[in-house]
């Protein structure tokens, strides 16, 4: 196994087990190491510190272990296993009421640069590192063997993930066959039967085309949160994908509920989504529009082939903000605060008295701190007072590795507006 040797005091992160090793660390690469191969790590005196998965760019080497051991079958099969577990230990694995869940969340899980959700019977996969993606086979090989009948089909997902770049690498030029790499496809077995449970409702996830491995997991409890508000209510949810707050809600009672997305697909599966869970419920609409000109819209008058009409647009009670990522590296911070603020000031601006917003962010480089201080601007710029309900975060089949802060990415608000 080739090395990587460190800078002299460059090792402290490591010794706290932080998982990364960052580019200007690195004192010496032993010739011929290639992007994926796996690596040792030594101090600059040569002592043995991690192994892990040698990668350009500024994230130069995304830690496996801390112990010199092989990174082979037993390595993955131990890894999986530990995953498997402690998705046992929290009720969320061998639930019959919900076979949706994530089994590995990189850093969180010790195997950066590597996504799984399980989707009743089929396991997707997604690497986010080049290493990864050259042990797909080896992974899961080992991840059928861990799971046995939990799951039949191993899908691979990762034409959009890979090469992976960070901030600091947008510029950077990928060394390896970006032919071989741009493949989806099943690793292991073969279905097309794409609907899965959650919380003892359906949806179908969309593995070949959608966003991230199908479906949003990491909103479950704060859609499972969101049921217990909407009874009676008139509920907007936005930006809202393939409609899980929105199938939620009704679920809830909510005396109607109105969907919106800019993708014309997101609202298709909307739509399939809420027909498997609520057939001919005539609660539920669909809007294919832009989120900022739909919230402008609302509670005024309609227009019907281009005429004005005395019809006014609803009104809402309970409002989702659910949007993408605004920021995807640190250089796009500052637009994405003014992004979370302005969005959240129409939704104030426009929600009624006594209403509820669920409000949240999904960008790792947005912290809870600015976030929150979006949020405030905008209460105060809409002049609504607002009280917080709940402070809500990514589920617990989403872990957060203790040495690694980063990956608290998801934050959310549930705010009553007066």
């Amino acid at each position: 196994m080739r090395q990587v040797q460190l800078r002299k005091g460059k090792d402290e992160s490591l010794r706290r087990f932080h998982p990364w090793v960052f580019s200007g660390a690195i004192a010496h690469i032993d010739e011929g190491v290639s992007e994926g191969e796996v690596v040792r790590v030594v101090t600059h005196t040569g002592e043995f510190i991690a192994v892990g998965h040698y990668q350009e760019g500024s994230i130069a080497v995304r830690v496996l272990t801390f112990s010199d051991v092989p990174i082979d079958g037993e390595f993955w099969t131990s890894r999986l296993q530990s995953a498997l577990q402690m998705r046992q230990a929290i009720g969320i694995a061998d639930n019959p009421n919900n076979n949706t869940y994530r089994l590995v969340h990189g850093e969180g899980d010790h195997l950066p640069g590597l996504i799984i959700d399980v989707y009743g019977q089929t396991a997707v996969m997604q690497a986010h590192s080049i290493g990864m993606h050259l042990c797909r086979k080896e992974i899961a090989q080992a991840l059928a063997a861990v799971m046995e009948s939990r799951i039949s089909h191993i899908y691979y997902k990762s034409e959009t993930t890979l090469p992976f770049m960070t901030a600091d690498d947008m510029n950077a030029t990928p060394h390896f066959d970006t032919d071989e790499v741009l493949k989806n496809g099943f690793l292991y077995g073969g279905s097309d039967d794409n609907v899965a449970m959650e919380n003892g409702l359906k949806f179908r996830v969309d593995w070949l085309k959608g966003q991230k491995t199908g479906f949003f997991v990491d909103q479950r409890e704060n859609r499972s949160l969101l049921e217990h508000f909407a009874k009676g209510k008139r509920v907007l949810n936005m930006f809202c994908y393939t409609g899980g707050f929105s199938f939620y809600a009704m679920r809830g009672g909510a005396e109607l509920v109105h969907s919106v997305d800019s993708s014309a697909k997101a609202i298709e599966l909307t739509k399939q989504n809420v027909a498997l869970n609520f057939p001919g419920d005539p609660r539920h609409e669909a809007f294919c529009e832009d989120a900022f000109k739909f919230l402008e819209r609302i509670g005024q008058p309609t227009s019907a082939n281009g005429q004005p009409s005395s019809a006014v647009a609803p009104s809402y009670d309970l409002i989702i903000l659910d949007p993408p990522a605004f920021a995807k590296h640190r250089g796009a911070l500052h637009n994405a605060l003014k992004g979370y603020t302005r969005l959240n000031q129409k939704a104030f601006e426009k929600i009624e008295r006594g209403g509820i917003l669920f409000t949240f962010s999904c960008s790792q480089v947005v912290t809870k701190d600015h976030f929150r201080n979006a949020v405030f601007t905008a209460a105060a710029l809409a002049k609504r007072k607002v009280r917080i309900l709940h402070q809500l975060h990514q589920p617990a089949d989403h872990p957060i590795n203790i040495y690694h802060p980063e990956g608290e990415y998801l934050k959310g608000l549930v705010l009553y507006v007066e």
